[in-house]
């Protein structure tokens, strides 16, 4: 949905209004020249008397499916600052991650943050909040939810983790990004190392059998070694939080030709652990996955011809979450005697929306909550 007046379509895709998801916040209208039409309005929420309050828009899903959910951000000065705020994104009861868009904004650039997660409800709440940190009123250019299929990132249990992305790439790739139509869930791969032993195909390549279903688009690069030696990436290419797992995915192909005449087994290493060894790439494809991988700092991931092999290494595409543990939620029938109290207000708090208690400092206004697993409201 994007902060508009009224329904569009951009690149093939229909956006709608927010209004119907969301009752609080000013939209405002971003007036630089020759901005794309999903940029060129923002909601904004107000920071005074708001720090730790959250505000959120609550779309109708189905409880036991997940859902790709992509913010997109791009200021515009829209509230009177050189730089844009810094703060909070929440969904449901899980803290997501810290918005600061200051580098992508100063070059010009929007940023986005996107995620996977499964529903506490029958509705899907995404927040933003001010925090101490944050200078000015929060803001959101668009946000997507999008329903995926089970098969996908099907190895994560969501009642108990959220997926936040880190890195997604299309490897010897230096085109657009590609999402929608070629990726039918519109996620991004964006193009990464055209300069470190690019080798491109035109070939369309019969990949099958891949559960996370990358669009065949990626498999049309790669990087490779043309000897039979090691190929090492600095991947994701930049600092990782340290002490947190990651869920990473790797995605091979091998072209008809390379396969017939030769064979090619590769040992993969992640900062030197063994990641995988002994992995065959055929032209049918394959992922290899690790759920919780931990990570932090430089990665370096390096691609070893395996004993046997003819030829070198080659990868087309990977990506990087950060496992976030789940936030739980408050009790569902204390939750159904808050939103049946809130139907009862005329002018409800505006940051009645979301989860009551959770995150723990971001509790309703007015409301306080019990600690432990079993989150209840205790006072009112």
């Amino acid at each position: 949905m994007k902060v508009r007046r009224e329904d569009s379509t951009v690149n093939g895709l229909d956006w709608l209004p927010d209004t119907s998801y969301i009752s609080t916040g000013t939209s405002k209208i971003v007036t630089e020249q020759g901005i794309i039409p999903t940029l060129a309005t923002v909601r904004t929420f107000p920071l005074q008397n708001n720090v730790f309050k959250k505000f959120c828009y609550e779309i109708p899903v189905d409880r036991t499916r997940k859902y790709l959910i992509r913010t997109t951000y791009y200021y515009g000065g829209v509230n009177g600052n050189d730089n844009p705020p810094v703060f909070d994104q929440i969904v449901d009861g899980t803290l997501w991650s810290v918005v600061n868009t200051t580098e992508d904004y100063v070059s010009g650039n929007l940023s986005y943050y996107e995620g996977v997660f499964m529903p506490t409800g029958k509705k899907l709440s995404v927040c933003l909040a001010a925090n101490t940190y944050t200078d000015s009123d929060p803001f959101i250019s668009a946000l997507e939810v999008v329903l995926l299929w089970d098969q996908l990132y099907n190895s994560t249990d969501f009642r108990a983790y959220g997926l936040s992305l880190v890195a997604r790439h299309n490897f010897g790739y230096d085109g657009p990004v590609i999402g929608y139509p070629d990726d039918q869930f519109n996620r991004y791969w964006e193009p990464f190392g055209l300069d470190a032993f690019p080798q491109s195909s035109s070939q369309n390549r019969a990949v099958s059998g891949i559960w996370n279903l990358p669009p065949p688009n990626v498999f049309q690069t790669k990087l490779a070694r043309s000897l039979v030696e090691p190929l090492t990436l600095l991947w994701p290419p930049f600092p990782l939080q340290s002490s947190e797992l990651y869920y990473i995915a790797l995605y091979f192909a091998d072209s008809q030709i390379s396969a017939s005449r030769s064979s090619r087994t590769i040992d993969i290493t992640i900062n030197g652990v063994a990641y995988y060894n002994n992995l065959t790439v055929t032209p049918a494809g394959i992922v290899v996955f690790a759920n919780q991988w931990p990570l932090g700092g430089i990665t370096n991931l390096t691609l070893t011809p395996a004993p046997g092999s003819t030829v070198g290494p080659l990868i087309n595409a990977g990506e990087v979450f950060q496992v976030l543990p789940a936030g739980g939620k408050t009790l569902p029938r204390d939750v159904i005697a808050m939103i049946n109290l809130k139907r009862s207000f005329q002018n409800p708090p505006a940051d009645w929306n979301g989860d009551p208690c959770l995150p723990s400092r971001y509790s309703w206004t007015g409301v306080t909550c019990s600690e432990g697993p079993r989150i209840r409201i205790v006072t009112l």
